[in-house]
């Protein structure tokens, strides 16, 4: 897969920006996040860092989803994605 284009660009930050404010909403500090979930803080960090060039793949977002309880249609219902 070449290069990420602009929309790419931005709708990677939309998910990162979607990942922070929903595991924020449950844990403010990430470190206690990850270590309830059993997720690596740094690999949480990277999920939710919005300048990252490789996103999240689907399965990951699933995964979290999973872990919030919440569906990948709940992830993508917000204003972000309009």
């Amino acid at each position: 897969m070449g290069r990420l284009d602009k929309d790419d660009i931005i709708f990677n930050q939309k998910i990162a920006k979607r990942l922070k404010a929903l595991r924020e909403e449950i844990q403010p500090v990430q470190s206690h996040f990850a270590k309830t979930h059993n997720i690596d803080r740094q690999i949480l960090s990277r999920w939710e860092n919005s300048n990252d060039k490789r996103g999240v793949s689907i399965h990951t977002l699933r995964r979290f989803c999973d872990l919030i309880n919440i569906s990948l249609k709940d992830f993508f219902d917000d204003e972000l994605f309009k």
